[in-house]
């Protein structure tokens, strides 16, 4: 089977392999890398999906991209154990689903990639003899998953950035209570600064002895296994005409759907909700993309983004070309330029979005544990509320990912009640914190990572 390639969204340098751009995490022009093709699955495979379990479905999903790079049995293997977990499809009302994607290990639909990628990631660390570095930035679940998933793996070590303020403290204590080889710092600056942080790092000589790679959704290696869901709930509806209502923020989550669907599942439309950074819905109304700087902070604190890493892969998949400007020493000089448009007739036609409000989300989480008795928290509720307001001709699957126990403040207040821990969440408390506190500057940021890791 001839080997998947993958380019740059900004197109200066040559294609790589899979194992190549999940090391690299991003390309060294600061683009994203992309498929340079993908493989299709027929509709009669798709159709089998339906008798098959989760981490079967998963190995036919991603087998075409590491053919040639792992063997087939230890992805099995990895596939297996990474996905042991269940991931219920809910039939609220008539052409109306909410996948749970919630019943990992830190409760979050980032355990989805976290345990793929510790996998893959551990496997190359191994057989190539090297020490690797994860560096992620989260605006909330990302590190808690990718802390947990790699933690006291050898030859590994993890380093998680935080907006001071920008997390809950159920998902700070995910980060900063494992120790071993998981450092954490808190940002004194929001998620947006924590990301681009992490952006030029990734291209600064003097760290190149860390052997950095990303686990954040600009890895390819983190949307691969997000398509796989789509496949799953997909299966697992009862209606072959489906649309998926996806909470987004950094469209990582989003990009997982696209990819599948460019692989040949059947989706009708993607309902993109995101909350008042409102970005994306004004530039599908308008044309014109304007970043939300500084971001707004909205209680569905993971999708507090005002400029997405991934709208860059959105906008080359309908033949257009986003990217920031960047100085010499890459300093990012304007966000989100568009130099070349997109077919946005074609973008209209796949997608719809809508900014939800906090009062949206508020009225969300009352009505539908009055009227079904779902319990959803802020990010779930977004895609349920953009799903309402399409008011879709198709069935619906609508993604909850995170447990509503992650926001106790938010639901006490709102429901006068709280919400059952689940196993995994348990236990916080009582446990040691440790972080480091910096700011929003590169220079000092490069000074502590190079003395807690050298």
């Amino acid at each position: 089977m001839e080997r998947i390639l993958f380019r740059s969204t900004n197109g200066g340098k040559p294609p790589i392999d899979f194992k190549e751009a999940v090391l690299a995490g991003q390309a060294p022009d600061y683009g994203l890398y992309m498929p340079v093709s993908l493989p299709l699955i027929s509709p009669a495979k798709i159709e089998s999906f339906r008798e098959m379990e989760y981490h079967q479905i998963a190995l036919e999903v991603m087998k075409p991209f590491i053919a040639g790079i792992m063997e087939e049995e230890y992805l099995e293997h990895l596939v297996r154990e990474a996905y042991d977990f269940k991931i219920p499809l809910e039939k609220v009302k008539a052409n109306f689903y909410i996948m749970w994607l919630t019943g990992g290990p830190t409760a979050s639909f980032k355990d989805f990639a976290a345990r793929f990628m510790s996998g893959i990631i551990g496997y190359f660390a191994e057989k190539d003899g090297k020490n690797l570095t994860i560096l992620a930035a989260t605006s909330g679940d990302t590190g808690g998953a990718v802390a947990s998933a790699f933690c006291g793996l050898k030859n590994v070590r993890v380093v998680v950035l935080f907006p001071e303020a920008g997390v809950t403290a159920m998902q700070r204590k995910q980060m900063t209570t494992l120790g071993r080889n998981v450092s954490a710092f808190s940002v004194r600056g929001e998620f947006d600064d924590c990301q681009a942080l992490v952006k030029r790092a990734f291209n600064d000589r003097r760290l190149r002895f860390l052997n950095m790679t990303s686990a954040n959704s600009i890895n390819f290696g983190r949307l691969l296994p997000q398509s796989v869901y789509y496949f799953y709930g997909y299966s697992r509806a009862a209606s072959r005409r489906v649309s998926f209502s996806v909470p987004s923020g950094n469209f990582g989550n989003l990009m997982g759907g696209v990819f599948a669907r460019m692989m040949g599942l059947p989706v009708e439309k993607f309902i993109v909700g995101v909350n008042e950074n409102d970005e994306f819905p004004a530039f599908m109304d308008t044309g014109k993309y304007n970043p939300v700087v500084p971001s707004r902070q909205c209680s569905s604190n993971a999708m507090n983004v005002g400029h997405p890493s991934n709208l860059a892969r959105l906008v080359d998949v309908y033949r257009g070309w986003l990217c920031d400007e960047r100085d010499g020493e890459g300093n990012v000089i304007k966000k989100g330029v568009l130099k070349v448009k997109p077919d946005m007739d074609m973008m209209r036609d796949d997608f719809v979005s809508f900014s939800i409000t906090g009062k949206d989300v508020d009225d969300t989480m009352v009505r539908y544990w009055n009227m079904h008795r779902v319990l959803l928290e802020p990010h779930g509720a977004v895609a349920v509320c953009a799903a309402d307001k399409h008011n879709s001709a198709s069935a619906v699957i609508s993604l909850e990912t995170a447990d509503p126990a992650k926001f106790p403040v938010k639901i006490r207040q709102l429901l006068a009640m709280e919400p059952e821990l689940p196993v995994s969440l348990r236990g916080m408390d009582g446990k040691k914190e440790e972080y480091f506190s910096i700011g929003s500057g590169y220079e000092e940021f490069r000074e502590n990572i190079i003395k807690q890791l050298s």
